[in-house]
């Protein structure tokens, strides 16, 4: 009997992650579901649902030396496959200014007590480290209209004028 897995290895960025791994996983008849993969600061970090027979120990036994090789830290779950259940966002919002702690949570409070549903959040670290500035992407569902969600935002960029702030629709066409 197959079971759902997800698997997440993080460690230094190198050439050959990803083809070793999948391989591994390939070569014993594990399927790939949906999977996340990318390049922070240096590291690289993999998510993958993976569907394969056997237990989590089964297929920790299978990666551990793998993951060794290549100096990566493992975790595997059981999970729920739920495939084909894929949200589309309805929502984009882009944030820039100043880094400083904080502007995460703080953004991400004010879109959690509007409802929004995050779906996709990437953040990166510009300018240098006399004048760094803080850029974050995210995308997510929500009921609520864009208004509300700017009027929810305009509190947090009164007390920090230095934030830009742009939210958007996405117009998603249904096949």
């Amino acid at each position: 009997m197959s079971q759902w897995f997800m698997v997440t290895l993080v460690g230094k960025d190198q050439i050959g992650i990803v083809y070793k791994i999948t391989m591994a996983l390939y070569q014993v008849g594990c399927h790939l579901g949906e999977t996340s993969m990318l390049r922070l600061g240096g590291n690289f970090t993999i998510m993958m649902m993976v569907r394969c027979t056997g237990q989590e120990q089964t297929l920790e036994s299978l990666l551990a030396p793998l993951a060794k090789e290549l100096q990566l830290h493992i975790h595997i779950d059981a999970i729920e496959g739920q495939l084909h259940q894929h949200q589309e966002p309805t929502v984009r919002i882009s944030i820039h200014g100043a880094d400083r702690a904080g502007i995460v949570a703080q953004v991400t409070q004010v879109l959690a007590q509007v409802g929004l549903n995050i779906l996709n959040l990437e953040s990166d670290v510009g300018g240098d480290t006399n004048n760094p500035f803080y850029v974050m992407h995210l995308e997510g569902t929500t009921t609520v209209d864009l208004p509300t969600i700017e009027v929810a935002l305009q509190n947090l960029l009164n007390s920090q004028p230095d934030l830009k702030v742009t939210v958007q629709l996405i117009e998603t066409v249904m096949m």
